[in-house]
């Protein structure tokens, strides 16, 4: 019979990433046929697997699809599941899971839209987000303010902010004009508004911000804002292969 480590079942169900359930195990919230679960538990399809004292199902029974979901994210949606001061969030409109849970791939602030990614495989939403794999991601970012070539030198060069060196891979022109002027901007890190702090380092503002691309993921230009696609069988085969 076969077993898997009860960190990564309940990770690949979407319960939470590998270390967020080793912290649980640590805390005790995670039990294993009735007893209290330790680092190294194995489970097999027999097993039950309790939550704070609630059963939950045991992820090695079901036959699982991974599912990726586009989501066009509208300004003023939170990337969180709950928030007291924010009564919209990016989960509201996602279809219901019969099993496990919604993994967000990375996240927006509450200014900024576009594409953002869901799924189902809690194992697929690490590896996207894993600073090692240096997914780029791309921006439409409209600037307000002269902006010069030898700003434009220097974000692609680097930029000393307060948490560290950072930079744009790459920076082009999209339109409009050169105080108020659209550009595609990408980056490998997803640092907390790493975009409007770049340009901000410059001596201009960000006034609309937009994510278009996530790695190999890009957000559809039929899909309204607050819309969601859903990636084929064939499709996220084909994403899986690549990665």
């Amino acid at each position: 019979m076969s077993s898997e480590r009860l960190q990564k079942v309940l990770s690949q169900a979407g319960y939470g990433s590998r270390r967020e359930i080793e912290r649980w195990i640590e805390q005790g919230v995670l039990q294993l046929n009735g007893r209290i679960a330790i680092l190294g538990d194995m489970v097999t399809v027999t097993d039950k697997i309790s939550l704070r004292g609630k059963i939950i199902e045991n992820p090695m029974r079901l036959v699982k699809r991974t599912r990726i979901l586009l989501y066009n994210k509208p300004l003023g949606e939170i990337s969180s599941r709950h928030d007291p001061f924010h009564q919209r969030t990016v989960f509201d409109k996602l279809p219901i899971l019969p099993h496990g849970r919604w993994v967000q791939v990375g996240r927006l602030d509450i200014n900024t839209g576009g594409l953002l990614v869901f799924t189902n495989d809690g194992e697929l939403a690490n590896r996207l987000m894993h600073p090692k794999y240096e997914y780029q991601r791309e921006y439409a970012v409209r600037v307000f303010g002269q902006v010069t070539k030898e700003m434009l030198k220097n974000l692609q060069k680097g930029v000393e902010l307060d948490d560290g060196v950072a930079k744009f891979e790459d920076i082009k022109i999209s339109g409009g004009d050169n105080s108020n002027a659209w550009y595609h901007v990408t980056l490998c890190e997803g640092r907390n508004r790493i975009v409007r702090r770049l340009w901000q380092s410059q001596g201009v503002e960000v006034s609309r911000l937009i994510r278009i691309k996530y790695g190999p993921l890009q957000l559809p230009r039929w899909l309204n804002r607050g819309q969601f696609a859903e990636m084929t069988p064939q499709e996220v085969e084909s994403l899986m292969a690549e990665l």
